[in-house]
């Protein structure tokens, strides 16, 4: 028995993360109330007289239908039900005196194990939230471009912010790196001017790891004023301290000052990667990062710790609703990627190389922040899993995960989550747990507590219930030390050839174990434990046959392993419904059972030789010897009582074609009537020569087709000559015929004139 109760909790540890169980759950009896509710799917009963002579006390827990079904009385039946009571749920506002952005704002629960609970909340983000944005910037040398373009944004930035809200505060700080070898030269002349060119005229500050330089403020002109005076820094290595200057910006609050109930922006600026935990060794730093305040004057050295991990960062960042906005030149984008994705609620954007993009990038990431609603919650005590599942104003819900989330969400949009509680064990005491929007202060409380004790007022010490020698309490007895039974009426004795004796009544055969090794001998009798009973603990009231995974087919109760059905159900799992119930005929109502061909002596048909199928409507060989024999038969004009027996041959008028033939006669056979087994036969249709009618088909068609081809030939000839015609036309009218005289041209008369010839 323990082992199997041990499985049970291992699949439930297993099922934690997804909090369903599909199946009903089964209850596993135990011994005692508290061990009993702590069980899933179990109630106790804790009525005095329920248990029969010899049956253990594990018997009072069972289910509680079960237990009713039992004899025991609903009023002494200890089952408590989840519930949850609402302490807070006021609705949503924007009203800046007033906001709410999440409903309900305090639950208490009570769970039992294994019976997950589910609660409804809603979120929308307020219009007009304030926001404080705190600018972080990489002041080493490669970064002095950028600075001068930054001491021009202030106004931008704020007037940028202003779009979503009208309280804005802005502050500004700054970053290199560790004072120490080999992130910063220790020569007194690089200390005081750390620049890397003596020739460079430029003057650096002194290195740091981070100075907040300006405080939130709504006044963009004194940040626009002190970023001004800024000039640029130094160090000797490529990563900075930005890890260093993130963590003081997140816990000094009161010095950066961070406002209560506030949308929270970091925007980190940097050309360069970053250092992390344990990197503060190679300057000998070997303490870790204690996640305190460590600003004096506005300056953090951060010589006496390591560079904070990622994770300590990410936790804190959390826990302060900050939201990171990391906006880092094309170079180093993917390694800050690769960090965003392990600090929830920060977005990475590529920086030009002068910052000339900042503002722009600054409303594009707060834009994407906004978008994104992710639901979390802070550590939950061991035995306690909580899952999500999210409605994004899409339509239908999404599958059970880990943290609810949503993408793409506007700023006035209404989103729905489905938090589930599951306890797998009792808590020890009630627990408060926050649940929270990451980046936001918007959260609502949970206290939860389990319900793993039973309240009985009925504790009675040295109880005549149980003969004065035990504690009555709950139903049962807790016997003294010298006595057991399930009255405690059973004296325990010192003498070995007593108990031999005694435990020789418990055991069915001289071979046998104590109570078949399921139950305990006391006072001579077995205390059978869970389902078993009987004198020797041979009947299992557990281990009938199933049907349609419910133990006699939950039409009957199981008696030392055989059912006993109710409601005239029949058959060893009581699987057989009484006659009228039973599905063996095709229609709802009329008709015989399994279509007259078969019988039905429980829930299924029972098919004669040859036919198959739910009802007996199908024929397994339906152009078999069998129906041939009687067609022909009947088709002779026999009498055929011997071939056709149960059979009825039915000619059917004119020439038909179906699916068997035989002997130049084609039939089917119909089983789907109450009555005879029907063969519907015919004659077939007369066969025609198909030799004939492929050759003139093909010499018809191939006429046809040189017909058609002829005629498509000359009609494209006509067309061609009449295109021809009509150019040779146009041709003609346009040609410009002009009487004008050839001077190549000579006359066909010639004239000659005759000398001797007188005009006279």
């Amino acid at each position: 028995m323990q082992q199997t109760w041990f499985m049970v909790i291992v699949i439930l540890c297993c099922l934690g993360q997804n909090d369903t169980l599909d199946v009903r759950q089964t209850c596993q009896p135990q011994a005692s109330c508290s061990e009993c509710l702590r069980s899933p799917g179990c109630a106790w009963c804790k009525q005095g007289d329920f248990l029969k002579p010899g049956e253990s006390n594990e018997r009072r827990c069972d289910s509680a239908e079960s237990l009713t079904s039992r004899k025991c009385e609903v009023g002494h039946v200890i089952n408590p039900k989840p519930w949850k009571d609402i302490l807070k749920d006021s609705q949503l506002s924007s009203d800046p005196k007033n906001v709410v952005q999440m409903k309900p704002q305090s639950v208490q629960l009570k769970l039992r194990i294994g019976q997950p609970h589910e609660l409804k909340v809603v979120f929308k983000r307020a219009q007009g939230y304030p926001i404080d944005l705190y600018y972080l910037m990489d002041l080493s040398y490669s970064m002095k471009d950028d600075l001068d373009k930054i001491k021009n944004l202030g106004h931008d930035i704020l007037t940028t912010l202003q779009n979503f809200t009208k309280d804005t505060h802005i502050g500004f700080g700054s970053f290199v790196d560790k004072v120490a070898l080999p992130y910063v030269s220790q020569q007194i002349l690089r200390l005081t001017n750390p620049c890397p060119s003596r020739m460079d005229q430029l003057h650096c500050r002194p290195a740091f790891s981070f100075r907040n330089i300006l405080p939130l403020t709504e006044d963009a002109d004194k940040f626009q004023k002190e970023v001004s005076k800024q000039k640029i820094s130094a160090n000797l290595d490529s990563p900075e301290a930005g890890l260093d200057a993130i963590m003081q910006a997140a816990v000094c609050w009161e010095k950066i000052g961070w406002r209560p109930k506030v949308t929270r922006i970091l925007v980190y600026t940097s050309d360069d990667t970053f250092h992390m935990a344990g990197d503060g060794r190679l300057a000998g730093i070997y303490s870790p990062h204690d996640g305190q305040c460590h600003l004096e004057n506005s300056v953090y050295q951060g010589t006496l710790q390591d560079y904070p991990s990622i994770g300590h960062l990410s936790t804190v960042l959390q826990n302060s609703s900050i939201q990171l906005i990391f906006a880092v030149t094309e170079e180093i984008y993917h390694a800050y990627k690769a960090l965003s994705e392990l600090i929830p609620g920060s977005v990475v954007g590529v920086l030009k190389n002068d910052s000339s993009n900042v503002v722009e990038l600054i409303s594009d990431a707060y834009r994407n922040l906004s978008a994104s609603i992710v639901f979390d919650h802070e550590a939950a005590p061991a035995g306690l899993s909580i899952s999500y599942q999210s409605s994004c104003g899409r339509g239908g819900w999404s599958d059970w995960s880990p943290h609810g989330e949503c993408n793409g969400i506007k700023l006035d949009q209404q989103v729905e989550f489905t938090v589930r509680f599951n306890a797998t064990a009792c808590l020890t005491k009630r627990e408060p747990i926050k649940i929270k929007v990451q980046g936001t202060d918007a959260d609502f409380t949970v206290l939860v507590e389990t319900l793993c004790d039973c309240e009985c007022k009925d504790k009675q010490e040295k109880s005549s219930d149980c003969s004065g020698n035990g504690t009555f309490h709950c139903g049962m007895c807790s016997c003294d030390v010298k006595h057991l039974g399930q009255k405690c009426e059973c004296q325990l004795s010192d003498d070995f050839e007593s108990m031999k004796e005694m435990s020789a009544l418990c055991r069915q055969t001289n071979s046998s174990d104590i109570c078949g090794g399921h139950g305990l001998c006391e006072c001579g009798k077995c205390a059978c434990h869970n389902h078993y009973r009987g004198d020797y603990c041979e009947c299992d009231d557990n281990s009938c046959p199933q049907h349609l995974h419910k133990m006699c087919n939950g039409k009957g109760s199981c008696s030392c392993g055989q059912c006993q059905c109710n409601d005239d159900y029949t058959g060893e799992k009581c699987h057989c419904p009484p006659e009228g119930k039973r599905n063996c005929r095709k229609g709802k109502m009329g008709g015989k059972p399994c279509s007259g061909h078969g019988e039905c002596p429980c829930d299924r048909c029972i098919c004669k030789e040859g036919l198959t199928g739910d009802y007996c409507d199908r024929v397994q060989e339906p152009c078999g010897m069998k129906y041939q024999s009687c067609m022909m038969c009947a088709a002779q004009g026999q009498t055929c009582e011997t071939e056709c027996q149960d059979l009825r041959a039915v000619r059917d008028e004119g020439a038909q074609e179906y699916a068997c033939i035989h002997e130049g006669l084609t039939f089917y056979v119909d089983a789907t009537n109450d009555g005879p087994i029907e063969i519907h036969y015919a004659d077939l249709p007369k066969s025609i020569d198909k030799t004939s009618v492929i050759i003139g088909s093909s010499v018809t068609g191939i006429v046809v087709i040189g017909i058609v081809i002829i005629i498509v030939y000359r009609l494209l000839i006509e067309l061609y000559d009449l295109k021809e015609y009509r150019s040779f036309v146009r041709a003609q009218e346009m040609t410009d015929w002009k009487d004008t005289h050839n001077p190549l041209f000579q006359g066909a008369t010639t004239t000659v004139m005759n000398p001797l010839h007188d005009d006279e």
